[in-house]
Order: structure tokens, then sequence, then C-alpha cells
């Protein structure tokens, strides 16, 4: 078992570099938006980037890696994160940055694919849950490193302890230390070994066994060997192709997987965490404690996804998941009325609080109370511009919103929790398992695509969506859409726990 942990966590290190990469870009937005005078559109390509380029890559890695072998597309992985990161550090212009983390997001599609699939062909059916779960610990982890960091950098800025850090390239430190974990993510990918289910497939027997021996010891190596050996007897040696998962025999499980990868990301996930700062901010707290919650709501994250890999070999994947979208469907509907509720009003006594040159401008709407967001900032964009607006967000929404901020907090981090033990890691573990050894990467890839391209979309449009919509009916349409998934699960999802590969795809695969 500590062979296996071993390999499982460090295979799943490009998870962290995931969860890094968008714990960051939070933070960084608040710097480079503003330097970079980015309008919504910008801001959500700069946001949503590694998203858009992770598509192609979870279309096709799944693919390549059943060619060339898992291992080495993590190399491969590896390497174009520490590219990313120290092109990102280094742009000079919005279409670099947006560059940059194209070629991470590259990384990140094919590490989220490819982690998963190999953990689930090392590990046996009573550790496969806790195991695939690493990657979304890792995640997690990932986001919590991220949110610490952007946290310290933030305060070194603006306390002006820093000799180093200017309003000019404190984002650029944030995104460079990324490089770092990718250098030793690389390092430790050399001790780790080829997938033996990839092997077998491949004709490496003898290579395979020894993997597996290595891994488990020789009795549970021999019963792994054999379920094996009688699954691929029983297939056809015949190419894989993206049409075979149209197949009648695969409806059911494409099914289930389609609606997981969908649920996972059109629930608002990603627009928490890639915009966590901006969203903390929404609540009136202000800047410096918008950055210190991103702290909490990433502490809280890891603490529920331990949670999730302690109970899903024992609770299974079913119960986790649904508790899991009910309690999201609520936590959102809660943040929903808390900002419903919120009235925008500034003071003509804190206006000398604000300090910017053209804070004088906006005497012409103090003492005017405001009933929604979408109202109060289009009034104070009008009066001191955009640019002016967006560097200084935090400070004018911290004199001016009046709302339950701790009932949006209390809803923010009930969703968070509730992800973490159900969507987050339930749905990687899921996909490992559904699909038979033949289809398995071209199946995980083809999910991870329509699952990056809905995680991109909801990037592409949340800045468009508070400015347009508001921050209530932004997170009420996510509430709305996770009570419609419940239900929908309710109705179809299987239970997979405790069932080897080859038992799963005889029970949900029609021959």
């Amino acid at each position: 078992m500590k062979k296996t942990l071993f390999v499982a966590f460090v295979v799943s290190l490009g998870g962290f570099l995931f969860g890094f990469d968008a714990g960051i870009i939070s933070g960084v937005m608040s710097y480079a938006g503003p330097e970079f005078n980015l309008n919504d559109a910008q801001t959500g390509w700069a946001v949503s980037a590694p998203s858009f380029a992770a598509m192609l890559a979870m279309l096709i890695s799944g693919r390549l890696s059943d060619i060339i072998g898992r291992k080495k597309i993590l190399m491969a992985v590896a390497f174009l994160y520490a590219v990313s990161a120290l092109w990102s550090a280094l742009a000079g212009s919005y279409e670099a940055l947006y560059l940059a983390r194209m070629i991470g997001g590259l990384a990140f599609g094919a590490a989220l694919i490819l982690a998963p699939t190999y953990i689930a062909e090392i590990s046996t059916a009573k550790t496969r849950g806790q195991l695939v779960a690493i990657q979304q610990l890792n995640i997690v982890l990932g986001f919590f490193a991220a949110f610490l960091s952007n946290y310290y950098f933030n305060q070194a800025f603006t306390s002006g302890d820093s000799t180093f850090l200017m309003d000019g390239n404190v984002w650029r430190w944030m995104l460079g230390v990324e490089l770092v974990p990718a250098l030793l993510y690389f390092f430790f990918l050399f001790f780790v070994p080829r997938s033996p289910r990839w092997l077998f497939t491949k004709g490496f027997t003898d290579e395979a066994k020894k993997v597996l021996i290595h891994m488990h010891g020789a009795k549970q190596a021999d019963e792994e060997i054999t379920g094996i050996e009688a699954s691929l007897k029983a297939k056809t040696k015949e190419k894989v192709k993206l049409k075979d998962l149209f197949e009648p025999a695969l409806k059911f499980v494409i099914i289930v997987g389609l609606i997981i990868g969908v649920l996972q990301q059109i629930t608002g996930i990603n627009a928490i965490y890639f915009y966590a700062t901006s969203i903390f901010k929404q609540t009136g707290i202000g800047t410096d404690a918008a950055f210190s919650s991103g702290v909490l709501l990433s502490f809280t994250t890891v603490i529920f996804t331990i949670v999730a890999m302690l109970l899903i070999d024992k609770m299974g994947r079913r119960p986790l998941l649904l508790f899991g979208i009910g309690g999201i469907a609520i936590s959102l509907l809660i943040c929903a009325y808390g900002f419903k509720n919120a009235t925008y009003h500034i003071k003509s006594q804190d206006l000398t609080t604000l300090q910017f040159d053209s804070a004088s401008k906006l005497s012409t709407i103090a003492d005017k109370t405001f009933d929604n967001d979408i109202d109060f900032k289009t009034a104070v964009k009008e009066t001191i511009g955009n640019q002016v607006y967006a560097k200084n967000e935090g400070a004018i929404l911290e004199i001016a919103t009046s709302m339950n901020a701790t009932l949006v907090l209390i809803g923010i981090l009930g969703f968070i929790a509730c992800f973490a033990f159900s969507l987050g890691p339930v749905m990687w573990v899921m996909l490992s398992e559904l699909y038979p050894n033949k289809v398995r990467g071209l199946a995980i890839g083809f999910i991870g695509f329509i699952n990056s391209f809905a995680s991109w979309l909801v990037q592409q449009v949340f800045p468009w969506e508070l400015n347009n919509l508001g921050n209530a009916m932004s997170f009420f349409i996510f509430g709305a859409i996770a009570l419609i998934g419940f239900f929908i699960l309710l109705k179809i999802l299987p239970e997979t726990k405790g069932k080897s590969l080859e038992q799963i795809e005889h029970d949900l695969v029609k021959n």
C-alpha cells in the first residue's frame, strides 16, 4: 500500500499544479487586470485560457497515452508546466499572458485525464477510490498553497515591508513561484513505473507482472493478473476510434460520465476558485480580507477532500455525490439570497478614506442608496472610469456595501465543502472506473474535453455575468442548475464501490 500511495501521490502532483495555477490567478487579476486595463471579455479570456487549451489536451491525451504510455505524457506535462510558469511571470502584454497560460492549459488538461487513469490502473478494487481521490487532494492542496502564497505576496506589498515588490511586479512573483513545484514534479516522475494494465495491452506481459508484484505482493498481483488477462482475452484487437464510444453497449456509462462531468463545472466551482478574491470583494470586506478569505476557502477544501478520501471506499460513490450536490444547491441559493438583500451607499465622510486621485468625483453619487450591485457599479464606473474602479474595487465596495457578508461567506464555504467531498474527487474516481480497459483513455479524454469546455465557458462568462446579471442572479443560476442535477443523479447514478474494474465493466457495459 505504501508503494502505491507514493506513486499515486507523485503522479497526481499534476493536479497540485493545476490547483496552484487556478488559485493564483484569482489574486493575479487584482493587479494584472488594472495594469493591462482589461475589459470583461479580456479578463475572462486571461483567466479561462488554460481551460480552453485543456479541451484539446483532454481530447487527445487519453488516446495518445493509449499509444505511447501514460508516463511519457506525464513527463511532457511537467515540462509544459515549467515553461508556462516562467513565461507567465515574464509576460509583457495581455496577449503574452494569455498564450503562456494556454501552455499551462495543455499541461493540466493532460494531467487531469492521465493521473486518475494511471492510478486506477495500478490500484486494487479495495484501495482505488482513496488512491484516485489523491488527485483531488493534490488539486485542493495546490489551491491552498496558491491562496496562501497570494495572501503573503499581497501583505508584503501593501504593508510596504518588501523592497522588491512593486505595483507592476507583485503579480509576476505570484505566477513565477509555480516553477518550483513544476520542476519537482518532473524530477519525481522518474521514480514512477509504467502502468501495468497499459503494459498488458501492449504485450509487455513480463514487465506488467513485475510492476504488479512490486506494488501489491505476489498474492494480490496474481488476482489482478487473472482479472486483466481474462478481460483482454474477451476483447478484439481492433483500433479504438472515437465513434466506438457511441456504441449501444457504452451508452449508459457515457451518459453517466457526461452528466457528472458537466455538473462538476456548470455549478460554478471554477467561477468561485478563479474569481475568489473578486467575489469576496463583492461582500464589502475589503481587498486584504478578500485575500485572507481565499486562504480560508482553500483550507476548507483540503479538510473536506480528506473527509471524502476517508469515506469514499466505505460509504460509496453514490451517497457522497447525492449528499454533496444537494448541499451545493442549498449553499448557492443561500449566497443568492444574501446578495439579493444587499444595498450600496457611499457616505460623503467616507470618501476621504479612498486613496486614489479621482475619489472626490464620487461625491456626485454620495449619500445615494442603490438596491442592487449593477446600478451601483455602473454609476461608479461612469464617474471615475473602468480602470480606476477595477484597481480600487475592494476599497470602494468596502465603504459602500451593506449586507450580511457572514451569510454569503457561509454559503460559499458550504458550497466548497460539499463540492470537496462529492463532485470534486468522486467524479474522477467514477470516470476512472466506468469504462473498459480498451477504451478507458479515450473515454476519459472525451468526458474531460466536455468537462473542460464547461469550465472554460463558466470562467469566460462569469465576469460578464457579474456585471450584467448581478451577484444574486449569478449565484441563483448556479444553484438552480445544481438542484436539477441532484434529481437527475438520484435517478441514474450507479454504485461502483468495492468492485474490480473488470466487474464494473461486466455489470454496466452491455455485451
